[in-house]
């Protein structure tokens, strides 16, 4: 069967995934669809050379500005036509949690997208709620989540003092007081949401953010005190707010259902017990489909984002409507599903390494020993047949290949003669197992792991955390050569030096693979992009072998463009001085004691004086460099090394 791009589409389940926002042009690029249709195209394998010819190295993480605005129009707009299908009497109004993407440049778009709406910002940290004071619009919410202490309840009420709607949610018993004091001291009255424990739990990796052994919210006995509180202190009237949270990237809508009836239920009796609520906060949690199965696996999820809205609104009404009380403003906290989508990030592959590649000859010698002749004898009388007894003979010989080896019976050239003819043999079992009728479980296995490793320019450990951390897929697809069929599968490794250094599920058709299709090598660049990458990833990296930041760039749409697009910002990655810094090398230091080592060779006579000023100023040049390999032409190594310009000029 002739392969097509649409095989290559189905094999990596783009339109699964996508949304509409990803798809394979005819050429067999991959390419982006600003508008989430084929009326507008962007080629990315176009964008990465055009990275590329502006000296930005890769990786590099390419952000799509355009799918933050439709996310964040998408959301609102399924929203608000939820509620007027439902006449629902409350209002929507979303908030971004910055957590998900605390990068300046994100958070703005999201803000600017999300101006029609009154879209406002959460945050949980201090130094977060810092940005989110500066940032947010006085027509936003401002939520203020996490653990707290004095000085962020000064800040919260800093806030309200700048004219924004702040809203300090309750997250444990001790804050309440905290929140009084600090508004007494600073004249100011607050906006106050209480986080209710509820005993529903989510679904998927996080449903332990809810139920009752969460580690945030209070319990029904503690919002019942708080609500006296508040009634002794008269400032019932402050209180505006219910807030829940029962985990995010949720797989299932009934368990988003079941927490919003649970929610909506105690909002309802607060209401009855005179307290003023006007807004019910659902928290975060609408998920993102990252294998696009549409199933309640931990990487996907069984609801759309119809589906959510609707049951939000529907539950809500449906409790209240049963409690004659009024209908709240609906909050959400979506980030992950705001986020996600519009970035990726494009790495480059610089080699490989293939199980069972002969790199010494093997060819039949009087003098072979008789283990190498019998494992040799076992791979020419394969047959389709006697996969299992061939397969079983030749690990029996190899065993034994290894006995002798250790007693010294035999010398190196012979196991290294054994080892290639015992894979060769693997190799050939492999090709013919689509034809065999039952295969014994070891050969199974043995198959499973003859797949090649394609070496990767980069470190899992700072662009992809979640995948190393929690096993959590990534989509995974060629940026091109989409038109030929992929005839290799392999396993993708990074260039730490750790073991745990490798994606090890991959999104394929309707089910997770081990390993990935990809293309041979073929002497020329191959790329891939990592996809559904703009939701944690970016600030939960860590600088695992000193590997950095890594290159980003951020793209929109513009027709007026011969492309389609233009690069509207380059944030340049960190440099190898960047990364000695922060775990406290002084470069002046470093430069210090090299050239201290480099004056007592030059004294000893071992390097000429010219010399030593030549590899220090190499030494000096490669600090400035970026932490990814280069696989750009180099001068002799010793003498000169071409430095990063901190610039890109963006013409």
């Amino acid at each position: 069967m002739t392969w097509s791009v649409k095989d290559a589409a189905k094999l990596y389940n783009i339109k699964g995934w996508g949304q509409n926002y990803f798809a394979v042009a005819d050429n067999g690029h991959l390419i982006y669809q600003p508008k989430r249709s084929a009326r507008q195209i962007i080629d990315i394998k176009a964008v990465v050379d055009d990275v590329a010819a502006r000296g930005i190295k890769l990786p590099v993480l390419i952000r799509f500005q355009d799918i933050l605005h439709d996310r964040v129009n998408l959301l609102n707009r399924t929203f608000r036509r939820a509620i007027e299908e439902h006449n629902y009497q409350g209002k929507y109004q979303g908030v971004f949690p910055i957590k998900v993407n605390q990068l300046r440049e994100v958070v703005e778009e999201v803000l600017e997208a999300g101006k029609p709406y009154r879209m406002g910002l959460e945050a949980g940290s201090k130094p977060e709620l810092m940005a989110v004071l500066a940032m947010n619009r006085a027509d936003g919410l401002t939520i203020v989540n996490g653990y707290k202490d004095e000085e962020m309840m000064r800040l919260s009420c800093l806030g309200v003092k700048l004219g924004k709607q702040v809203v300090v949610v309750i997250e444990k018993p001790g804050e309440l007081d905290l929140l009084l004091r600090a508004a007494r001291e600073t004249g100011v009255q607050p906006l106050i949401g209480l986080r209710a424990k509820l005993s529903t739990e989510g679904s998927g990796k996080w449903k332990t953010s809810g139920g009752h052994a969460a580690k945030f919210g209070l319990s029904t006995p503690e919002l019942v005190a708080a609500v006296r509180t508040l009634k002794a202190e008269g400032a019932i009237e402050h209180l505006k707010m219910l807030h829940f949270h029962i985990g995010s990237q949720i797989t299932e809508i009934q368990a988003i259902q079941d927490g919003v009836k649970e929610a909506t239920r105690i909002y309802a009796k607060m209401r009855k017990m005179g307290v003023p609520l006007e807004y019910l906060d659902c928290g975060g949690g609408l998920g993102v489909d990252y294998d696009g199965t549409k199933t309640s696996n931990d990487h996907s999820i069984n609801y759309t984002l119809d589906e959510y809205a609707r049951g939000l609104v529907y539950s809500i009404q449906t409790v209240c409507a049963q409690e004659k009380v009024p209908e709240p403003n609906i909050v959400t906290e979506s980030g992950r599903s705001t986020t996600a989508h519009h970035a990726m990030l494009v790495v480059n592959i610089f080699g490989s390494i293939e199980t069972g590649a002969s790199v010494i000859p093997v060819d039949e010698t009087p003098d072979d020993h008789v283990v190498v002749r019998e494992i040799r004898d076992a791979l020419k009388d394969l047959t389709l047949e006697g996969i299992g007894e061939s397969y079983h003979d030749g690990l029996r010989w190899l065993e034994e290949a290894n006995s002798l080896f250790r007693l010294g019976y035999i010398d190196l050239e012979e196991k290294a003669k054994a080892e290639t003819l015992f894979w060769r043999l693997c190799l050939e079992i492999r090709k013919l197992l689509p034809q065999a009728e039952s295969v014994p479980e070891d050969v199974q296995r043995m198959t499973r792991t003859l797949h090649d490793q394609y070496l990767v320019n980069f470190s899992l450990f700072q662009s992809l955390p979640d995948s190393w951390a929690i096993n959590h897929m990534f989509p995974i697809v060629p940026l091109h050569r989409l038109d030929e069929e992929p005839s290799r599968e392999a396993g993708l490794v990074d260039i730490t030096c750790d073991s745990d250094g490798k994606v090890d599920q991959y999104v394929c058709g309707d089910r997770p693979r081990d390993t990935l299709p990809v293309h041979p090598l073929n002497g020329e660049p191959y790329y891939l992009g990592i996809f559904l990458m703009g939701a944690y990833q970016a600030t939960m990296g860590d600088i695992h072998n000193l590997f950095g930041r890594v290159n980003e760039v951020h793209v929109f749409e513009d027709d007026q463009e011969p492309s389609g697009y233009y690069v509207e910002e380059v944030i340049r990655g960190q440099t190898v001085r960047d990364v000695l810094d922060d775990t406290q090398y002084s470069e002046y230091e470093l430069v210090k004691m090299v050239k201290t080592a480099l004056d007592t060779q030059v004294r000893a006579g071992a390097l000429k004086p010219r010399e030593g000023v030549e590899l220090l100023d190499y030494y000096e040049a490669v600090l400035r460099q970026y932490t990814y390999i280069d696989h750009g032409p180099r001068a002799a190594v010793g003498l000169t090394a071409p430095a990063e310009s901190d610039t890109v000029p963006l013409t």
